[in-house]
């Protein structure tokens, strides 16, 4: 009997400053490694029927912007509670669907701000143990850096650091904010993975951080 391959979605578009078409193809190549055959949807009519998302392995959002229906919203989050795994990276996956609360309680955050369009940063491990990050070392990256709203069910694997909000004033005493830049979450059966780093494909594969994201990916199917 012939044996189908798991699919993976990778559903590709909104603003184009983010590359959603070279970030398509950049993803789709690191889920075939896993051994999935990847669908690559231009459309967000593609959430309509919860049958074919129920029967997917990964969806990987692209979509800076937008907006997601409350119907398209719940297919979504069944098909994840389910066990489909959520996997992304920057603004196309928590900054997309501003509005939309079910998306980001399923996703973890959202994108508020980044001062600036590109700056170095240092990014620190948070959670040695998790094998995402394990053996990892901090890293400095030059892109944009997320200011994020972040539920605190998730697993922090990695943060940087921000000055304290409305400084000067009482609150600059309180000292640096410590933001999330890479987290994990369950939503009900379902694995999901992000990280805010990713505007383009340099940054997004520029080690370790490349690592990290393959790791995330795997860790998302739960591989091995």
């Amino acid at each position: 009997m012939l044996m189908l391959k798991q699919e993976a979605l990778i559903v590709a578009g909104g603003w184009h400053g983010h590359f959603p078409d070279q970030m398509a193809q950049v993803f789709a190549q690191m889920i075939q490694d896993h051994g999935l055959a990847v669908q690559i949807a231009h459309d967000l009519a593609v959430f309509d029927d919860p049958d074919r998302i129920a029967r997917i392995r990964l969806l990987v959002p692209m979509w800076t912007g937008g907006e997601l229906s409350s119907q398209r919203a719940e297919n979504i989050s069944s098909a994840v509670a389910g066990g489909m795994a959520l996997a992304g990276c920057h603004g196309g996956m928590c900054s997309a669907f501003h509005g939309c609360k079910k998306w980001y309680f399923i996703t973890g955050g959202v994108f508020i701000e980044h001062p600036g369009d590109s700056l170095t940063y240092r990014v620190r491990i948070a959670d040695a143990s998790h094998p995402i990050v394990r053996g990892l070392p901090d890293f400095d990256v030059t892109t944009e850096q997320y200011y994020m709203h972040v539920d605190p069910a998730v697993r922090v694997l990695a943060t940087t650091q921000f000055p304290s909000p409305g400084a000067p004033g009482p609150h600059a005493a309180n000292g640096p904010v410590e933001m999330p830049v890479v987290w994990t979450k369950y939503w009900g059966k379902g694995r999901v993975f992000y990280t805010s780093i990713g505007h383009d494909a340099e940054v997004l594969l520029a080690e370790p951080h490349g690592t990290i994201l393959r790791r995330g990916l795997a860790w998302a199917l739960n591989n091995k």
